[in-house]
């Protein structure tokens, strides 16, 4: 068994690099964005945390998270970011290291976190990937994939990790800066098998 970590900023392409190990390399991938967003669900303690840290205004009528909400907030102030990556390090880490016992005959599992360094992910990985793209690229990526304004995309690009600290960090680096073919030939050279 292998554990691979995929990282870099929004817009850089770690969803199109997962979905090239799950397709052409039988990966098993753990995103966890989709681990957060099913441990967020109505009456989960992970979900009761947050509305605890961040109030009511954050979830609607029938108690679901209003994920947009709770973006405005995390991506205007440090605190409230860095108060929710906490809450979500101890849910989601948990469950990610659940789900790689659970699937521990695979041959590769692949964990797509963009957070991957910061939650110390890292660690339980035998090498990262890290993604980059241009700012430019991935601004037009993150407007067309999340319907928001260029602005918006530059904000929540200015909080993330640059290319810089992805590079330095991370032991393969993929530049993703054209198409699918490109990037399934700059994978092909990782030894992942």
């Amino acid at each position: 068994m292998k554990v691979v970590g995929v990282t870099g900023s929004s817009g850089s392409g770690k969803t199109s690099l997962s979905n090239i190990l799950k397709e052409d390399y039988n990966a098993y991938i753990i995103d966890a964005d989709s681990i957060a967003k099913k441990l967020s669900k109505n009456g989960t303690m992970y979900l009761k945390e947050i509305v605890n840290n961040f109030g009511t205004e954050i979830i609607d009528e029938v108690g679901e998270l209003k994920r947009k909400k709770l973006a405005e907030l995390i991506y205007t102030s440090n605190e409230k970011r860095n108060k929710l990556n906490e809450i979500t390090f101890i849910y989601v880490v948990d469950e990610i290291k659940n789900n790689i016992r659970e699937v521990n005959q695979n041959e590769l599992i692949v964990i797509d976190a963009p957070l991957l360094f910061e939650s110390e992910l890292d660690k339980i990985c035998d090498f990262v990937i890290g993604v980059i793209a241009e700012d430019e690229l991935k601004v037009k990526r993150i407007c067309k994939r999340d319907n928001i304004s260029e602005k918006e995309a530059l904000n929540r690009l200015s909080i993330q990790k640059n290319n810089d600290f992805i590079i330095k960090n991370s032991d393969y680096v993929i530049e993703n800066n054209s198409d699918i073919e490109n990037l399934k030939a700059k994978l092909a050279i990782i030894p992942l098998k």
